[in-house]
């Protein structure tokens, strides 16, 4: 399809909701921020070419989706590293695997 990949980190975090949300009576969604770096690190590894997360300065105060969101104190060092890493991964030559039977004396590429 050539067409860019982009990885939405925060929202594939998200845990159903069930968390009461203020007087108003709503419920709000849940989520797994401490993974953000985690999941982050992998798609980069694998070649996504971008990623999505919202930052927050303040996430346990955000309106909708704090639990989520990446604190914006945190942001820097984090893009630091996907950064590093994504230079380390990018431009790797994809393995052509072989899956038939491997035989006795046979040949290794």
């Amino acid at each position: 399809a050539n067409c860019p990949i982009v990885a939405d980190v925060t929202h594939s975090l998200q845990q159903p909701a069930g968390r009461a949300s203020g007087s108003s009576g709503g419920v709000a969604s849940g989520g797994l921020r401490e993974l953000i770096p985690c999941v982050s690190r992998t798609c980069v590894a694998v070649g996504v070419d971008g990623i999505f997360m919202e930052v927050h300065d303040d996430p346990n105060s955000s309106p909708v989706d704090g639990p989520t969101q990446w604190p914006l104190r945190h942001l820097r060092p984090l893009l630091k590293e996907l950064i590093d890493i994504g230079n380390a991964t990018k431009g790797k030559e994809t393995f052509e695997i072989d899956v038939s039977p491997f035989r006795e004396g046979e040949e290794t590429p």
